[in-house]
Parts: C-alpha cells; structure tokens; sequence
C-alpha cells in the first residue's frame, strides 16, 4: 500500500528543499505583481481603459469574424458555469484519486477554489468596468479574469503534477487561448486577462511549495504501485 510509506520520505532532497526556495518568492511577487496592477488600473484611470488596452481592444474588434467567434464561445464554455466550474475539476479530481495520488487531488482542489475566492475577492477590491462591445453576458468586475485565473492555477497544478514538456506546452497554450478570447468576446481588457494569468499562477506556485515533497514523492510511489488505470491500460497493449 502507498500509505505505509509517508509520501515526503520518497521525495528527493532538492524537492525537499522546495518549501524554503524560490517558489515562496516568486509566487508572492506574482501575487503582489497582479494586485499592484489593479491598483494602478483603478488610481491612473479610476478603472478605464489603460493604451494597451484600448489599442488591443481596437485590433480585436476589427478582425472579428465567425470562425474566431466560435472558438472564443468554446474556451467561455469550459472555462466557467458548469463544465469549468464542476465538470472539469471532478474529471481531474476523480483522475488523480484513480491514481492514488489524494495529495496531488488535494492540491489541486485547494488551488482552485483560493484561486477563484481570490478573484472575487479583487473583483469586489478594484470594481472595474468591463468592456461595452461584450459578445456575452457576465458578472460585475472585470479585473481580474476569471477564466484566465482559473486556466492558469489548472495549468500550472497539471504541471506540477506530470512533470512533462507538453502538459506544460499544453498548459500555456490552453491558457493563452483563454485570454485571447476573453478578449476577443469584448469580457475583459487585456490588462484584465494579464492579472488573471499573475494570480492564477500565484496560488498554484504558493500552494505547492508547503506540500512539494509530498506530492513529488507520492509522485514516485504512486509508479511504483501501478493504480487499476495503468493496469488496464498495460493490458491493453498486451492483448489488443
């Protein structure tokens, strides 16, 4: 069994070291980085439309088409209500336990829900206006995105975890393409989605530097005790 060996004893002493190194410092300047920009937003304009914002806005509009549109209602889609709000997170969740690993699914739980209190909470703090030319409907406050901070705490936890170059790209892209098209619906002004992305990364590097050692050693036991989803898979292979 997996719980007769404490996850953090398998961890190496570098993953060990992590919870005194520089994940504290830099998830807190980008935590700090995504607060001072809201209230620069809210002090140099009271909420309006910083340069880059209007000039990013004007390209945006002037290539709208269909195809583009399409693809902007998708990532709204899952990025919010019930498929980003319940459904993806569950599927995760539900993943991470058929592996055994209830630390990383922990993690990845608490991470999401700070991630979108915090939101709220610089929603609430800043109160900016959104966008007039908004292709749907949304809440009150735009800084900071929403959806962007929830792509980037799900992007950078799913990286965390699986350790692979393209859980990472696919990461980045997937959240790229969520502020793109936060945008591009007219939800958000760029600056928006950019203190999505410093908050959204913030909580899950923070929240992982405590608990580095657990996950990376659950990590390695979780390989050595293959969970019923690898089994099945193996077999697959085997006898196709």
């Amino acid at each position: 069994m997996i719980s007769e060996r404490a996850p953090e004893t398998a961890a190496t002493p570098a993953t060990r070291r992590i919870a005194r190194r520089w994940p504290l410092v830099s998830g807190a300047a980008a935590l700090l980085l995504a607060v001072g920009l809201g209230a620069l937003i809210v002090q140099r304009g009271n909420g309006r439309p910083m340069e880059i914002d209007a000039e990013w806005m004007d390209e945006i509009i002037e290539h709208r088409a269909p195809v583009w549109e399409y693809l902007s209602l998708t990532m709204n889609f899952l990025g919010a209500g019930i498929a980003g709000v319940i459904v993806i997170p569950v599927l995760i969740l539900v993943f991470l336990l058929l592996l055994r690993r209830p630390w990383a699914a922990g993690y990845f739980v608490l991470a999401t829900i700070v991630s979108s209190g915090l939101v709220q909470v610089l929603k609430s703090l800043f109160g900016r206006a959104r966008p007039e030319d908004m292709l749907v409907v949304s809440d009150f406050g735009s800084f900071p995105s929403g959806h962007v901070a929830n792509a980037a705490t799900m992007a950078v936890c799913l990286g965390i975890l699986f350790p692979r170059i393209w859980v990472w790209l696919a990461g980045a892209l997937y959240t790229v393409l969520m502020m793109v098209s936060r945008t591009y619906l007219g939800a958000h002004w760029l600056t928006d989605t950019i203190g999505g992305l410093l908050l959204g990364a913030a909580v899950a590097v923070l929240l992982w530097a405590p608990v580095a050692a657990k996950l990376e050693g659950e990590r390695q036991l979780a390989a050595q005790h293959p969970s019923p989803v690898r089994i099945r898979r193996r077999s697959s292979v085997k006898h196709p």
